[in-house]
Parts: structure tokens; C-alpha cells; sequence
């Protein structure tokens, strides 16, 4: 009965891609529409894709000139994605190379294998499409008691 359990716990991926606000508000607009058309690229969710365009939510970027920070929220639970995880990163991170973004953070919690943050800074003050390889951080912490 345990393992049954165990098999299925479910898994929390949340997270944002910020794009901050940048003082030219043409170019502003333009990397914001192109963020937005990388996330309707994506598949549906009944596609059985592990990203799906459902996932994302975005605000900030304001179709009337104002200049603000672009933030795109994600989040998923799920019974299997923890077994996927490098599946999801990879295609997480394909994303983000077609994208404009300054920093990304994904956090993972699962009751097995706990809480994991995974943290994408871009090498300049923004990633552009195509840029240079992307480079990640992870942290982990388990909660529990000790005894």
C-alpha cells in the first residue's frame, strides 16, 4: 500500500520567466509579442506534451506603452513528472532559448525527493533567441523530522 502511494504522490512545478521593463518602449513591445508568440507555439495540454501552453500565464506587458517588466507564470501538478524531469528541463530550456528573459526560476516539490529551485540568469541584461548556451543552478531541500 505504501509504494502505491509513493507511485502516486504528486508533483508541483511552478515558476516565472521576467523579462524586465526596458526604457525603449517599441523594443519593449516587440520582444514582448515574440515572447508571446514562443508560448502559443506550444502544444495543448490533451496533446500529452509535458509543456503545454496552459501551463503559462503572462503579465506585465502592457499593449498601451507602458513599460514594465514582463513576468510569465507557470505552474503543473502532476503524478509523474518527477520521472520526466529531464525531459521537462530540456524542453523548458529549448523555450527559453527562442524567448527575450533576464532570469527564470523553476521549483520542483515532490514528496520523495523534495524541493528542488533551478535558476537561469542571463549572461547579459537579456537573453536574446539563440543566444549562448543557457547555464542553470539547482538547489535542494528536503522538510521532514529527524527521528
Amino acid at each position: 500500500m505504501a509504494d502505491a502511494s509513493r507511485m502516486d504522490s504528486e508533483a508541483v512545478v511552478y515558476g516565472c520567466i521576467r523579462l524586465p521593463a526596458s526604457p525603449d518602449r517599441l523594443a519593449q513591445q516587440r520582444r514582448c509579442m515574440h515572447n508571446r508568440r514562443a508560448l502559443r507555439q506550444l502544444p495543448l495540454a490533451d496533446s500529452g506534451a509535458l509543456l503545454s501552453r496552459e501551463l503559462f500565464a503572462v503579465s506585465g506587458d502592457d499593449e498601451h506603452g507602458e513599460t514594465r517588466s514582463q513576468l510569465i507564470h507557470f505552474g503543473l501538478a502532476d503524478t509523474g513528472v518527477e520521472y520526466e524531469w529531464s525531459h521537462w528541463i530540456r524542453q523548458f530550456e529549448a523555450l527559453l532559448q527562442q524567448m527575450y528573459w533576464a532570469t527564470a526560476v523553476v521549483h520542483l516539490d515532490t514528496e520523495t525527493a523534495g524541493r528542488h529551485s533551478f535558476a537561469w540568469q542571463a549572461l547579459d541584461e537579456c537573453h536574446r533567441p539563440g543566444d549562448a548556451p543557457l547555464t542553470v543552478r539547482c538547489e535542494w531541500a528536503r522538510e521532514g523530522t529527524v527521528g
